[in-house]
């Protein structure tokens, strides 16, 4: 979908220019000549994007632009001020302008600075559609476990102070994320959760990733970009794995928690933001200082408030509350009926070590749902030795070969259940937990071999 632009200049010729080559860049363009005019056409439409000149006919952007910030908050405004006239230019910022142009304004320029903003636009609700689907798939479940509910208590009281860093500590897979995430909630009217995985990424790129670029800062920066910092100004930016972060870069992070002030790459203007910084590992930070690898007064300043994650065998209350709101989720993404545990699946769940935590007990349960037919789960790959089937079992599914895709097995699976119903194609829809019309989509994905 396009950027919906609308320009506010009393020039009939610069804004008739202006709006020719926005609208051949892909904005959809409307042009105001008065602050009547504009309220008309914000009445008519909310705009993506404001070009909001200063001087008009009949009063002062600069004096309207509060004004359309309560109006429409989330519109991106771009306020024209007089050449060299900078009072006005951080007036605007200050009232809520993203951006400003001088006068006389340069139709190239004008147009980089409309893309940049769409360009931050998009990305913005790129975030926010991923935090809505996250926040359904990792939702932070009761927890019974006194060790957790300490954790969560402290955690409730972190969330008092807006910008003290946390350090979130314990093993992989304990859902420190999910607790990042937690925290974030717990305070209202804030911006954005904006996470990014310190390991996922290049050394050359995790600078430009975390504080931004300038154009022309290397061979590709062909426009400047604001980095995850910026985003996540006034909301809460989370490093997983953050003791992967080189060293040259954990300098400029300290810098930034000290001040919150950073420049972007190939940028002389320092910057600030607001951004809480949640970072969390796996790896004893207090052994990498040691070995040179972290840095030790970064360490000192991550650890305002230092959290442990309590591995999952450490709570044992809170296995199965949480299998079954895990099995719920599953059950909602797979598009499926929610399936129950048998007594003996209960039985596996609480002696179970579960050395990779939450986020094996997810993989579990997902690869159960799908592997298995019956009317509750069993889960036999937590019984002692693995659940291998018996030898010459009869009944037994299993697939051989090298890995295959999620899919593949699936339908696997199908026609395994269908053929030890005898081929009747009813009971074997309903073991399986599908309905009557997807069974036979199954089938048809996968005709029998000839």
């Amino acid at each position: 979908m396009s950027t919906s632009l609308l320009l506010v200049d009393d020039d009939r010729t610069f804004s008739s220019l202006a709006a020719s080559m926005l609208s051949q860049e892909g904005f959809r363009v409307r042009v105001a000549r008065s602050l009547h005019e504009t309220r008309a056409a914000l009445a008519a439409e909310a705009p993506d994007l404001v070009v909001l000149d200063r001087r008009l006919p009949d009063g002062d952007g600069l004096v309207f632009l509060p004004e359309l910030r309560a109006q429409l908050p989330a519109t991106v405004v771009l306020m024209v001020t007089a050449h060299g006239d900078i009072e006005s230019a951080v007036e605007a910022i200050r009232a809520g302008a993203r951006d400003y142009l001088s006068k006389p304004v340069e139709i190239d320029d004008l147009v980089m600075r409309a893309r940049r903003a769409a360009s931050d636009l998009q990305l913005e609700e790129r975030l926010r559609q991923a935090e809505s689907v996250l926040e359904g798939r990792h939702r932070m479940a009761e927890s019974r476990s006194p060790t957790m509910q300490r954790t969560l208590e402290m955690l409730a009281r972190i969330a008092t102070t807006p910008r003290s860093p946390v350090l979130l500590l314990g093993e992989t897979g304990t859902g420190k994320a999910v607790l990042a995430r937690h925290l974030h909630a717990l305070r209202q009217k804030q911006g954005a959760f904006v996470q990014i995985n310190c390991a996922a990424l290049p050394d050359t790129m995790m600078e430009s990733e975390l504080f931004g670029h300038e154009r022309g800062a290397f061979t590709d920066a062909k426009t400047a970009r604001r980095g995850l910092v910026e985003l996540a100004s006034d909301g809460l930016l989370f490093l997983d794995e953050v003791g992967e972060l080189p060293l040259a870069l954990q300098a400029k992070l300290l810098t930034f928690l000290d001040r919150g002030a950073f420049r972007r790459l190939g940028g002389t203007t320092e910057l600030t933001s607001t951004a809480r910084i949640v970072a969390a590992t796996n790896k004893d930070l207090d052994a990498e200082v040691a070995a040179g690898r972290f840095r030790e007064d970064l360490l000192f300043r991550l650890s305002v408030f230092r959290v442990e994650v309590p591995p999952l065998r450490e709570r044992r209350e809170d296995v199965l509350p949480l299998a079954r709101t895990l099995v719920l989720e599953l059950c909602s993404e797979l598009g499926r009926r929610p399936v129950p545990f048998s007594a003996a699946a209960e039985e596996r769940l609480l002696s179970y070590a579960f050395p990779g935590n939450v986020r094996e007990l997810r993989n579990v349960l997902e690869r159960a749902l799908v592997l298995e037919g019956g009317p509750a789960l069993e889960l036999p790959s937590l019984a002692k030795g693995g659940g291998t089937p018996p030898p010459g079992d009869p009944n037994a599914f299993s697939v051989s070969g090298p890995p295959r895709p999620l899919d593949e097995v699936d339908r696997l699976y199908v026609r395994h259940v269908l053929e030890q119903l005898g081929g009747r194609r009813m009971e074997a829809a309903r073991a399986l937990g599908l309905s009557y019309p997807t069974f036979l989509r199954r089938l048809e994905e996968n005709p029998p071999s000839e």
